[in-house]
């Protein structure tokens, strides 16, 4: 069975690399792996703060003349950078290069594949939706520093209550039809288009709780938010 978790960028690089949560993450990763050798799994890696901090300073320099494919662009060499990371350090397991197009993705050989960003117009949760689609995964696992989908941005609005499920028809009208670069929210509205096109679910959670991240792979109660 493939497992196609989307990794984000926030949780494995907030500003710098999070020592601690990569090792106890990939430490999961191998004891379940040995303990069930039909496991694979497929790794989508955001790009998190070094993503924001260059496109933040590209957007200071260029002013006005700010391009978006170009934003997309060092977003998505940030997602890179941080995919071959964890690709190195999960070297035992991964045999293949980091997937750069999902759409040209090879049949896995490894327990593991790690993929990264592939080119402008979304984020790597599109990414994620493809490869789930092509390798027949009918569940992606969102991780990110959130626990739950929210009615609102709970930073901003105090009435804004956690969702356990949402159709993907809700989640869409909150998180609209266009993506940005570096667009804030709980998984890509491009994404969420062609996951609901397919009947994909997906499942965002906190990345950093491991024993709730354990439960989902194992198929018990969880904390998060079902998207379907």
């Amino acid at each position: 069975m493939v497992i196609v978790i989307s990794l984000g960028g926030s949780i494995v690089a907030p500003d710098g690399v999070d020592l601690l949560f990569l090792k106890e993450f990939t430490d999961l990763i191998r004891g379940i792996i040995s303990a069930d050798a039909e496991q694979q799994f497929i790794f989508v890696v955001g790009g998190g703060g070094p993503a924001r901090a260059w496109q933040n300073a590209y957007r200071e320099i260029s002013g006005k003349d700010v391009c978006n494919d170009e934003a997309d662009w060092i977003g998505v060499m940030a997602t890179r950078l941080n995919a071959q990371l964890v690709k190195a350090v999960l070297a035992e397991w991964c045999n293949q290069d980091v997937v750069t197009d999902p759409t040209a993705a090879q049949p896995l050989t490894g327990k593991v594949l790690v993929a990264a960003g592939w080119k402008p117009g979304f984020s790597s949760d599109y990414d994620a939706v493809l490869l789930a689609e092509k390798f027949g995964a009918r569940t992606v696992i969102n991780l990110s520093n959130i626990e739950k989908v929210y009615t609102a941005d709970p930073k901003t609005d105090p009435q804004a209550q956690p969702l356990d499920t949402i159709s993907w028809a809700d989640f869409r009208k909150m998180v609209g039809d266009e993506w940005s670069p570096g667009k804030n929210v709980p998984f890509d509205p491009v994404a969420s288009r062609h996951a609901e096109k397919i009947g994909l679910k997906v499942i965002c959670a906190a990345g950093k709780n491991l024993e709730n991240l354990k439960k989902i792979i194992s198929g018990k109660d969880y904390t998060g938010t079902t998207i379907t």
